[in-house]
């Protein structure tokens, strides 16, 4: 799903080696840079032709300025002289050299075109990027394409002319983009950005005012009903985080249709693909967090050398907070736990603070699943109203500047009067997770009462955790018991006294802390065969050979960047290993009945290619089922297309769908039509006083309110 745009700078960023740079001004404050730009573009020859009058900080007289590579730079207005220093990748770099005071104006042109790149994000996941390009299918440029006078670490403000052929329409952040009839967008940005970016195509615009802001859509083909359903989002999602955080800092907010698939969030806009964006879940789910990152990330920016705090914080008040106002909080907070077991090993793991950017679903678990529930626990110590206190205190003392976990913690400290350095200090700098264990739980009887004793460990081989752990405690009668744990030492005894026989006693129930699962807590999914670094998959070698050279694509496809994953024909393999995960394809697989024996939850009938799942018989002939389960301690899937044509499509899709125990597809497009996950089972963080019985699911906590 689309996330942000945090990855591509990070990665872009690279290229801007320190040895074509002149050294840093002794200045701490951030240089602001004045942009006058008008630019004129030719889509098909994919050319532009600038000039930027540049109002540059009085208190410095030299400084290094990176464009693409070919644009031939000169000074055509005051008193300056530019020398080129070398170049890296495709760009350049240039010593500007100012001789007397005022704004200094470079013109220059040239061809920026590059092809689209890929990132490999994990088994069967793969995300396409790009340097920078004019085209005539659109344009797409940044800071790091080249395509402006760029001074490493500074901000930018400016107004921007673009001219383009007549039918097309500019778009980047702040206010625009004005009479678009002859080609010709303004744009204008009066608060200091982190970049300036430049997006073209022949959009249709869709408009509507909002509270202090106007809503946009850019679509690549008329859609009103589209346009429609992202600007009633965009006018509810800017009123609950202004609502909630502050004001909203920008003069619009723009969905953008790009030419490939992307989830970007920039200032004031997202740039989306154009299958992403008419996916029906996409405008409750991922475009609220694109919204979002307008108060973090692009409304407060990041310092990306003390660790990317953003994407945790984003995650965990768009993706997160939007599933606990549905009541799906626990679910939620159990998925981000399961994704952090299931992708990240020892060898792939680090701390908070070495967070820049996703480039895989290791990192994503940590800097957003670990990064979310950071800021979940900090909520959780400080309680609803001085969590809310310190959102709007971090984000009023730092907007449009760059921001750390000490800013944070200092925002944080402020509104609650708590010292918050161990928590913090702990949390980011430490990787790994704690591994808490269940202890000496006992009941006596007190008096009336009765009186429940036990002890609560930190198991993990790395150095301790602070945690605050939640005890939940079920009784004969009346509500259960809650108790929180102040975990600070190895091994930390509790005590509580009850009016009712205790039944059941359950530590952290509702997954409030991160930490490792235990054994037990959740079902075999996909996850936990996508995140193996090893591991068999087995094709149907009596499958009629264009639907076995499908499969066959469709296990190479998955098996890009995992060579430890190896491919073979059922008949090849006369025991399925139990020492790594296995898929079996097709319903001509020869260990198929084996995958069926003593299976809970669904019911195969190999001769028939009949499923029973969920009290539905279903036919094979229609339905491309997926099934996940438990084979001696290793998970094992099958899957099944109902047609040859379905299995391209099933191959892009189920990476995205790692949560789900079993799902069901139909057509040649893989709609999914079921989809869930097994019931989960008993761990050792679990006691019973007596029999296991029914009893109520797990209460949380009341969602977080915006006031």
């Amino acid at each position: 799903m689309p996330k942000s745009f945090s990855t591509i700078k990070v990665i872009l960023s690279l290229m801007l080696v320190p040895a074509l740079l002149l050294p840093t001004p002794a200045s701490t404050a951030t240089p602001l840079i004045e942009h006058q730009l008008e630019v004129s573009i030719d889509p098909v020859a994919g050319r532009l032709q600038v000039q930027d009058q540049m109002g540059l900080p009085d208190d410095e007289n030299e400084w290094t300025i990176l464009l693409h590579s070919g644009l031939d730079p000169q000074v055509t207005a005051g008193h300056a002289e530019l020398t080129a220093l070398g170049n890296r990748e495709h760009l350049t770099a240039y010593r500007l050299r100012r001789l007397d005071p005022g704004p200094v104006t470079l013109s220059y042109g040239g061809r920026i075109r590059h092809d689209l790149e890929s990132i490999d994000e994990g088994m069967g996941r793969v995300r396409q990027w790009s340097r920078g390009s004019i085209g005539p299918d659109g344009i797409f440029l940044d800071g790091s394409s080249g395509w402006y006078p760029r001074i490493p670490d500074s901000l930018q403000r400016f107004r921007l002319q673009v001219q383009l052929p007549a039918g097309w329409t500019s778009v980047s952040q702040g206010a625009g983009p004005g009479d678009t009839r002859t080609g010709r967008s303004i744009w204008s940005e009066t608060q200091p950005q982190d970049d300036i970016y430049l997006i073209a195509a022949p959009f249709q615009l869709y408009r509507e005012p909002g509270a202090g802001f106007e809503a946009q859509v850019y679509l690549r083909r008329p859609d009103p009903e589209l346009a429609r359903r992202y600007l009633e989002a965009t006018l509810q999602y800017v009123a609950l985080y202004s609502e909630l955080i502050g004001p909203y800092p920008f003069a619009k907010f723009a969905l953008v249709e790009n030419v490939w698939e992307t989830g970007y969030g920039m200032p004031s806009f997202t740039l989306l693909g154009p299958q992403v964006i008419r996916l029906p879940f996409i405008v409750q789910t991922s475009y609220p967090h694109e919204i979002l990152h307008n108060w973090w990330g692009n409304g407060v920016y990041v310092d990306y050398e003390s660790g990317n705090w953003s994407e945790g914080l984003t995650n965990y008040l768009a993706d997160y907070w939007l599933k606990e106002r549905a009541g799906q909080g626990i679910e939620h907070r159990r998925d981000m736990l399961k994704s952090y077991a299931d992708h990240v090993r020892e060898d792939r793991d680090f701390p908070l603070i070495e967070f820049r950017a996703r480039h895989g679903s290791a990192s994503q678990a940590i800097g957003y699943g670990k990064g979310a529930m950071f800021f979940h626990m900090l909520r959780r110590n400080l309680g609803d109203e001085s969590f809310r206190q310190g959102l709007r205190r971090f984000y009023a003392e730092n907007r449009f500047q760059h921001a750390s976990y000490a800013d944070l913690r200092r925002a944080f400290e402020s509104v609650s009067g708590q010292d918050l350095r161990p928590f913090f200090q702990t949390w980011t700098t430490q990787a790994g997770a704690p591994r808490l264990a269940l202890a000496e739980v006992q009941r006596v009887r007190d008096g009336d009462g009765w009186r429940v004793t036990g002890r609560i460990e930190q198991a993990q081989a790395a150095p301790l955790f602070p945690l605050r752990v939640p005890i939940v405690i079920d009784q004969e009668t009346g509500e259960p018991q809650r108790l929180i744990v102040v975990s600070d030492s190895r091994r930390v005894p509790f005590e509580i006294r009850l009016p009712s026989a205790p039944v059941r006693l359950a530590v952290d129930p509702a997954f409030d802390v991160f930490r490792e699962l235990s054994p037990g807590e959740t079902p075999v999914a996909l996850s936990n065969l996508f995140g193996s670094d090893r591991g068999l998959i087995l094709l149907p070698a009596d499958a009629p050979f264009p639907l076995q050279t499908a499969y066959r694509q469709l296990a190479a496809a998955w098996q890009q960047g995992r060579p430890d994953w190896r491919i073979a024909l059922d008949r090849e393999v006369a025991i399925q290993p139990d020492d790594r995960p296995v898929w079996l394809l097709g319903w001509e697989n020869r260990h198929l009945d084996d995958f069926a024996a003593q299976s809970s939850g669904f019911r195969l009938d190999v001769a028939k290619r009949r499923l029973d799942l969920q009290e539905a018989a279903l036919d094979g002939a229609t339905v491309s089922p997926v099934l996940t389960r438990w084979r001696n301690g290793q998970p094992a899937a099958w899957l099944a297309a109902s047609e040859t044509s379905a299995v391209p499509a099933l191959a892009r899709k189920l990476p995205h769908y790692g949560k789900y125990s079993f799902l069901t597809f139909t057509g040649p497009e893989a709609t999914n039509r079921i989809k869930g996950q097994w019931p989960s089972d008993d761990s050792a963080l679990v006691h019973w006083f007596g029999a296991r019985r029914e009893l109520g699911a797990v209460q949380d906590l009341p969602p977080l309110e915006t006031r």
